[in-house]
């Protein structure tokens, strides 16, 4: 009995069309499927006396099992609409999550608060955002990235970087130096950035030629060693562990890194949404202290955006 083994979807389908048994390669899978990843929330229903307790700044009678870092919705048995937003912190202890602001961006739903939360919170250095497309992820990380470098002087700079995976068909090699290669890649970025500057193209390039702000290729990322930084890798579900683990080790002293992705949109023929960077970092970091994760659901873009990402 012969059974070919590949990661790749592409001959997997060939080998079902000439009858020929082919099995994915299953043994980097975190999860059986898509809908058991971890969203860094729960929900949990209880007294209406919690509620007020957490509203005066108390939390100690709220008795509930969770992960640190982790989120929880705790809901008023007797009113529905009666809720609270309360996180776990390294201490055991609870603490209520509020709205708050960065670089002048204020969160549009629930979960884009909890994730500026995080974002915004030097305790927790490794953040993942996973969301559908427009739901906020790089807009989010980078507007608390400026909060911190530029307000607050916590990082001396923001480094951001994606994999370089092209959508449907390569065009080929690009010319010029590796900014001119990379240019085309990260001009998603350099949208979102130029964004937050208002629109100020000037002063994104005076940041970008300090040093404050870098845009980084991934390729070259090996043996560094990234201290006191703000660090975003957009797209990381399109890395693989072996990638994911090669990024996060160049972590220094003092720096912050945040994955951002959507599971659903992954464009690396050999990985899947149970088997990508991404979803492992998820799955892998929930139970230590160190990090936290949030899945943001609902899409900010426009309602083109939102609406074709929930239907097609």
């Amino acid at each position: 009995k012969v059974i070919l083994v590949s990661r790749d979807i592409n001959i997997r389908v060939k080998c079902d069309a000439l009858g020929l048994l082919s099995e994915d390669y299953s043994h980097e899978k975190v999860v059986e499927d898509i809908s058991g990843i971890y969203t860094g929330l729960r929900e949990h229903l209880v007294l209406d006396e919690v509620i007020d307790e957490i509203y005066d700044g108390a939390c100690e009678n709220v008795e509930v099992e969770c992960y640190i870092n982790e989120f929880l919705f705790l809901k008023s048995k007797s009113d529905a609409k009666r809720a609270a937003f309360v996180r776990k912190s390294r201490s055991g202890e609870y603490k209520r999550v509020v709205k708050s602001r960065a670089w002048g961006l204020e969160s549009r739903n629930k979960e884009q608060m909890l994730g500026l939360d995080l974002l915004l919170d030097p305790a927790v250095p490794v953040v993942s955002l996973v969301g559908r497309a427009g739901s906020g992820k790089t807009l989010l990380a980078l507007a608390a990235g400026l909060e911190q470098v530029l307000e607050k002087k916590i990082y001396d700079r923001i480094i951001v970087t994606k994999p370089v995976q092209p959508v449907g068909k390569d065009i080929g090699f690009l010319p010029g130096t590796m900014e001119e290669k990379m240019s085309p890649w990260l001009m998603p970025i350099q949208d979102n950035l130029q964004f937050l500057m208002g629109n100020d193209k000037i002063t994104l390039d005076i940041y970008m030629q300090k040093g404050t702000i870098e845009i980084e290729a991934l390729t070259y990322i090996r043996g560094r060693s990234i201290s006191n930084a703000f660090i975003i890798i957009d797209e990381a579900q399109n890395l693989t562990t072996h990638e994911l683990k090669t990024i996060i080790t160049r972590v220094g002293e003092g720096t912050k890194i945040v994955l951002t992705g959507d599971v659903e949109q992954i464009d690396n023929v050999y990985i899947d949404a149970t088997s990508n960077g991404l979803t492992h970092a998820v799955e892998k970091f929930k139970k230590f202290e160190l990090a936290s994760h949030v899945t943001l659901m609902k899409g900010e873009r426009s309602k083109v955006a939102t609406f074709a990402a929930q239907n097609l």
